[in-house]
């Protein structure tokens, strides 16, 4: 493609702290960096713990082993990347898939409590694309009601504001992905956070293993260690955190950069009526992703293939999770979400990312209005 959907931002001092942490020779992993980033983020969204790892997928396994979900139904959205529902299962939880809102895609708060039963333990909103979930002060409303735990998947939504509120301080824990299309990224990696000291040491042992950690580094002990239960490895490397504390340190201009080429989207399209934009209410987005919604499928459809044929990328995010074959032996099998199934027929992602260059956004607009004009 002549113009990707995302391209990650780095400049030499990404490269430089990678470097640094390779040429020491030493604690490429369990290194001190880990710690460092950790602090970072648990200190710029104001929460008294975060834990790395490998992934955002491995943070919400985690998250929801320390919850102790199995057996349990979670209530979940199909509008979101399989991820979501998936940890719930592998924690051994029942996922319930709710609709969602068309405003900001996420849990819809009335069709939540709806599904709320005596099984129920938790509800797991994901905040997509940058923004704050449009309900998620009503769920947490519900979750304090029903006694439930609410979890927030904050994946795509690092830095993004509601209510002068960050993405993942409304629930009871969180997690953020540090994937490679996210607004800072460490290739893979993800952090889950949380103000419950027994959450995060639970975490820090399904982490790594089981194992109880001593003052002294692992590799530096000669110690015995003990183990408590069966952990995992979902240890993020030394490399990919010092890779981390680089990035972050660029967040805010990364943000600035995605919300001007933003800005100037939302303003050209306004003035096509076939197109309809996120935006933001009560809401400070980082768009993570920059999503416009069609009047119908046959019209993104063709969009998509236009912008293909002008070598712009584009995507669909997403398809119903609860369609998907992995979930049709479930309780989702006969499931029908109308709202997520029609907004999934509709939606289509376009570029935006920091190195995004105004003649590459001019040609975008350019062709997307060229696009309705012959129509």
């Amino acid at each position: 493609m002549k113009i990707p959907l995302f391209k990650t931002y780095s400049d030499q001092h990404d490269i430089d702290a990678v470097s640094e942490v390779i040429r020491r020779g030493t604690y490429w992993a369990i290194g001190p960096e880990i710690e460092q980033f950790e602090k970072k983020i648990a200190d710029f969204i104001e929460v008294k713990y975060a834990l790395a790892f490998n992934s955002g997928t491995s943070a919400l396994h985690a998250l929801l082993l320390a919850h102790n979900i199995k057996g349990k139904e979670v209530i979940v959205p199909s509008f979101t990347f399989i991820a979501t529902a998936n940890a719930v299962v592998l924690a051994g939880g029942i996922p319930v898939f709710a609709e969602v809102e068309p405003e900001t895609f996420s849990l819809e708060a009335e069709d939540v409590e709806k599904k709320i039963t005596e099984k129920t333990a938790a509800i797991l909103p994901m905040h997509y694309g940058g923004f704050v979930s449009r309900d998620i002060e009503k769920l947490r409303k519900i979750a304090d009601k029903h006694n439930l735990l609410l979890i927030e998947d904050a994946a795509e939504s690092l830095g993004s504001e509601k209510n002068m509120k960050l993405a993942g301080t409304f629930g009871h824990s969180a997690i953020f992905s540090f994937c490679q299309n996210k607004v800072i990224s460490t290739g893979e990696g993800g952090m889950a956070v949380t103000e419950s000291k027994e959450i995060f040491e639970k975490c820090r042992l399904y982490r790594s293993h089981g194992r109880v950690e001593l003052p002294e580094n692992y590799f530096d002990s000669s110690a015995d260690n003990d183990y408590t239960l069966a952990g995992y490895n979902y240890r993020m490397p030394t490399m990919n955190a010092a890779l981390g504390i680089s990035q972050f340190a660029k967040i805010s201009s990364m943000i600035s950069a995605r919300r001007e080429i933003a800005e100037k989207y939302t303003k050209a399209f306004s003035e096509i009526k076939q197109i309809k934009t996120m935006q933001e209410k009560d809401c400070i987005s980082v768009y993570q992703m920059y999503t416009i919604t069609l009047d119908s499928r046959k019209i993104r459809d063709s969009l998509q293939s236009f912008l293909k044929e002008n070598s712009i990328a584009s995507k669909i995010y997403f398809f119903p999770v609860h369609q998907k074959t992995v979930y049709q032996h479930t309780n989702a099998e006969n499931l029908s979400l109308s709202i997520t199934e029609e907004i999934s027929k509709k939606v289509l992602s376009i570029p935006v990312y920091p190195s995004l260059k105004e003649e590459e956004t001019d040609f975008i607009i350019q062709k997307i209005s060229e696009f309705f004009r012959k129509r």
